[in-house]
């Protein structure tokens, strides 16, 4: 993937399956329900975003629904040009919750499918001795969610090597593994075990939740470009061969988010992002959260 030529937001590369997935995603995260989200998603289409990302716990998809219902009536566009993922929270884990949960975020989106769906997080060694059989468990319904076609693509969410062992060993592996990803936090361990088994990685936090905006050597590198520290650091996510998923509700700010299409950062340059010492992480250990 870093070798690809990219031209916009809407621009594709194929996941294992061969199902086409945008190189930039639309993050939803803390955007709160009703107006603000719906006109979040609308302005994100006309400027070219195609690619939008939920979750159940984020408590907005009902208005996400809304705004895809609109962006296919009022923007012409169409169904299949959508990608849209959403995300199953973990009271919901094991087989019957999953799928009852599954066909709750449908019916709140107004879809007769998705187009990837991810387990939120792992079910973990620090709450449960039996943690690999619940996300087993709950794998067996994604699995047969993929194959009754609700669902196009299936994958997972902060899942470490440790938690992906016994499901890139299931009938259908994960395709996609969206972790934490920006420049201070590469997780080197997990995205090399991921490309190992062709499960694509998406970057959420890729500006480290605003952390990154005030670096001074990004801002130094940055300038060079005449970009923003915000624009540098999504490129840095895609010429690292993650899915980058940046997050506003600003009508200025999502527009320059996606004006990373036109310029590429230096071998040299990459180099000095990549070896930045840990910063701007938000702290959640997959292996360690409670929640």
């Amino acid at each position: 993937m870093e070798n690809q030529e990219f031209t916009s937001p809407s621009s594709t590369l194929s996941l294992v399956n061969g199902k086409a997935i945008p190189v930039l995603g639309f993050g939803t995260w803390q955007t709160p329900d009703g107006d603000t989200a719906i006109s979040a998603v609308l302005q994100a289409f006309k400027c070219g975003y195609r690619h939008i990302d939920t979750a159940a716990i984020y408590g907005n998809e009902s208005s996400i629904g809304v705004a895809l219902q609109r962006g296919m009536n009022e923007l012409g566009l169409k169904r299949e040009e959508l990608f849209v993922t959403s995300k199953l929270w973990n009271a919901m884990r094991g087989y019957e919750k999953t799928k009852q949960a599954f066909f709750k975020t449908l019916q709140d989106l107004k879809l007769d499918y998705l187009d990837l769906y991810l387990i939120h997080w792992p079910a973990n060694s620090r709450q449960y001795p039996n943690f690999a059989e619940i996300n087993l468990s709950t794998w067996k319904a994604f699995e047969e969610l993929y194959k009754d076609g609700y669902i196009k693509a299936i994958g997972v969410s902060n899942f470490l090597e440790k938690h992906l062992s016994a499901l890139v060993e299931s009938e259908i592996p994960p395709m996609v593994n969206q972790i934490e990803f920006h420049p201070g936090f590469r997780q080197e361990q997990v995205c090399s075990y991921c490309r190992k088994h062709q499960i694509l990685i998406e970057a959420w936090g890729p500006l480290g939740t605003g952390r990154m905006l005030d670096n001074p050597n990004l801002k130094a590198i940055a300038a060079n470009y005449q970009k923003s520290v915000a624009q540098l650091c999504i490129r840095w996510c895609l010429q690292n061969g993650t899915v980058p998923l940046p997050k506003s509700v600003n009508a200025e700010r999502i527009r320059a988010n996606t004006e990373i299409f036109d310029f590429t950062i230096s071998a040299q340059d990459m180099q000095t992002i990549n070896e930045m010492a840990y910063c701007g992480g938000s702290g959640h250990d997959p292996d360690q959260v409670g929640f």
